[in-house]
C-alpha cells in the first residue's frame, strides 16, 4: 500500500490525569472512566492558552468539564439511558413502551456511547497524523449490530440485567433487529467483517460504501409454496445505528464535455463542464474494536438531487417534471446492484459506481487537506486506499483527474502518486464475473475519465511493447480497450496502478 510509509496501529489512550500523558493497555473493564482527553494539547486548564480554542475563553473550558466522562454502565445509568429515549426521543410514554420500542431505545443507548469513543478516537488520529486505510467496498454485509457493539464494548451483561429489570429479554430485542441490506455475499461479509478487525486492532481506517433504500429483495413463500421476490426496504423504522451528517455534502458530476484551456501561454488544463450534478450525504455507523476504546466507522453515500424543487413547473401543473430530478438523483442510492441486462441498469450501476468513488476521494482529500502546510507529494505517505473487487476502480481515473486538473500536476507525478496510494483485492479471475463498460456509455457520462483511461492504455501498451516486442496477442490481453463491438473498458485499471505490476 505503498512504498514509503507503512499503516501501523495505534496504542489508544484510556484514563489518565496527570500533565504527561502516559501509554496504556486499551480496556473497558471499568464501567465508569475519564474520558481520553489528556493525550491532546486540547486539555481542561490549558485550552486559553491553545492555539485552536484561542478565542473560546470560559465556554471551551465548561465543555470540556461537561464531557469529562464516558456515560456510566451500571444497571440504574443503562436504564436511566433507555427511559430518557423513550420518552425524549421516541417520544413514548411508560404505557406504549414495546418491543420494537425497547430496541430503538436500547439501540440509541449504545449507540450513545459508541459516538463518545468515536469522537474521541476522531480527534486522537488527527492529533497524531498517521497513515491511514480508506477501505472502499460496493456491500458491507454488516448483520444486526446490537450484539455485535454490546460484546465489543463489555457492556452485555450490564444491558441484560437492566433490560430484564423493566421487562424485557436482551434475546427477544436481538431478534427485532432486521439485517441491514448493505450487501448480500461474501464481498459484503469480507469487508464487515476487516473493518471490525481493523477497529480491533488500533488501525487508523475508514470505510467507505453506499447507503441503499433497498437490497437485492426479501424472500417470501406464497401460499402456493413458490418462491416471491419482495423489495428489502431495510428502512422501515430507520436506522438507529447510523449519524447523518446533514453538513458533509459533495457534488458528483456527469456528462457534459472536455475542453482544454491554455494558462499563462504555456499549460493547457482539461476542463470538464458537466451537464448534470448529483450531491453526495454522508451517514456514519461506528464500528467498535473488541476491547478498545478504539471505533472506526463506516462512511455511507446517499444520493441527493442539487435541486430539490422545479417551484415553476409545479405552478404550472407539471408535478411529476417538478420532482423529475429529484427522482433521477435518489436513484443512484435507491438499490443495490440494479438489473443491468438492460441499458437504463448499465447506466444507473455506472452512475452508482462513478457517484461512490467520486464522493469518496473528495471526501478523502478533504481529510488530507485538514492538516495545515500539507503537500499534495505526501498523500501515498499518509493515505492508502485499498479497493474491494472491480467495483471501485473508477476511483483511479478519478483521483488522476483530480490531480492533473485540479491540484495542476503533470501526468507522471500525478500517476506516480495514484499508484503508490491504490491497493487492489481481487475476489476471481474468470472472465464472466470481470466488468465491462461500453465505451460510448462511459464517454457520454464521464467524458474527461474516459480520456484518462485512453492515456493509461496508450501508456500501459508502450510498456507491454518494450516487454514483449510485437507481440499482438500479448498487447490484446493486456490492453484496456477490448476491441469488440461495441467497444468494451476492461474494468482492470486498479491491476494496472498495483504496485506489484510489472510494469510499474
Amino acid at each position: 500500500m505503498g512504498e514509503h510509509s507503512r499503516i501501523v496501529p495505534l496504542p489508544i489512550l484510556v484514563e489518565d490525569t496527570s500533565e504527561t500523558p502516559t501509554r496504556s493497555p486499551p480496556t473497558r473493564a471499568e464501567p465508569y472512566r475519564f474520558r481520553r482527553v489528556s493525550h491532546t494539547e486540547f486539555k481542561p486548564g490549558r485550552v486559553h492558552r491553545t492555539k485552536s480554542f484561542s478565542l473560546q475563553g470560559d465556554r471551551t473550558e465548561k465543555l470540556w468539564q461537561l464531557m469529562a466522562t464516558y456515560l456510566a454502565g451500571d444497571v440504574q445509568s443503562i436504564q436511566r439511558s433507555i427511559v430518557n429515549h423513550i420518552e425524549y426521543t421516541l417520544a413514548r410514554t411508560r404505557y406504549n413502551f414495546d418491543k420494537l420500542g425497547a430496541y430503538q431505545a436500547t439501540a440509541l443507548s449504545v449507540r450513545d456511547r459508541l459516538i463518545e469513543a468515536w469522537n474521541d478516537t476522531q480527534q486522537y488520529f488527527y492529533n497524531e497524523d498517521p497513515k491511514r486505510v480508506y477501505y472502499l467496498s460496493l456491500e458491507f454485509l454488516v448483520g444486526r449490530t446490537l450484539q455485535n457493539a454490546l460484546c465489543n464494548l463489555d457492556l452485555e451483561e450490564g444491558y441484560r440485567k437492566a433490560l430484564y429489570e423493566l421487562g424485557f429479554s436482551l434475546e427477544e430485542l436481538y431478534d427485532e433487529e432486521g439485517d441491514a441490506a448493505l450487501g448480500n455475499g461474501g464481498l459484503g461479509r469480507l469487508a464487515a467483517c476487516f473493518m471490525d478487525s481493523l477497529a480491533t486492532l488500533n488501525y487508523p481506517a475508514w470505510g467507505y460504501g453506499i447507503r441503499y433504500e433497498y437490497g437485492m429483495f426479501e424472500q417470501r413463500i406464497d401460499d402456493q409454496g413458490y418462491q416471491a421476490e419482495q423489495p428489502d426496504y431495510w428502512l422501515n423504522f430507520g436506522n438507529p445505528w447510523e449519524i447523518a451528517r446533514l453538513d458533509v455534502l459533495f457534488p458528483v458530476r456527469f456528462g457534459g464535455a472536455v475542453t482544454r484551456t491554455s494558462f499563462y501561454g504555456k499549460k493547457t488544463r482539461c476542463v470538464w463542464e458537466c451537464d448534470e450534478t448529483v450531491r453526495a450525504m454522508a451517514h456514519d455507523v461506528p464500528i467498535p474494536g473488541y476491547d478498545t476504546y478504539n471505533t472506526i466507522n463506516i462512511r455511507l453515500w446517499s444520493a441527493k438531487p442539487a435541486k430539490e424543487f422545479d417551484l415553476s413547473k409545479f405552478n404550472k401543473g407539471d408535478y411529476l417534471q417538478a420532482i423529475e430530478a429529484r427522482q433521477n438523483a435518489e436513484n443512484i442510492s435507491r438499490v443495490l446492484y440494479p438489473n443491468d441486462n438492460v441499458s437504463a441498469g448499465k447506466e444507473l450501476r455506472l452512475r452508482q459506481q462513478y457517484f461512490f468513488v467520486s464522493a469518496t476521494i473528495q471526501d478523502i482529500l478533504r481529510r488530507f487537506f485538514k492538516q495545515d502546510r500539507r503537500s499534495i507529494s505526501q498523500l501515498p505517505h499518509k493515505a492508502a486506499i485499498q479497493l474491494n473487487d472491480t467495483h471501485p476502480s473508477l476511483a483511479i481515473p478519478e483521483l488522476q483527474r483530480i490531480l492533473m486538473d485540479e491540484e495542476g500536476l503533470e501526468w507522471a507525478d500525478a500517476w506516480d502518486l495514484v499508484s503508490r496510494t491504490f491497493a487492489y483485492t481481487n475476489h476471481t479471475v474468470l472472465p464472466e464475473a470481470i466488468e465491462k463498460w461500453s465505451v460510448d456509455l462511459l464517454s457520454q457520462l464521464l467524458p474527461r475519465h474516459m480520456s484518462i483511461i485512453y492515456e493509461i492504455n496508450f501508456r500501459l501498451m508502450e510498456d507491454v511493447e518494450k516487454m514483449w516486442p510485437h507481440n499482438w496477442d500479448m498487447m490484446s490481453k493486456q490492453s484496456l480497450i477490448e476491441e469488440s463491438f461495441p467497444k468494451q473498458v476492461r474494468v482492470t485499471c486498479c491491476e494496472c496502478c498495483s504496485p506489484s505490476s510489472p510494469w510499474l
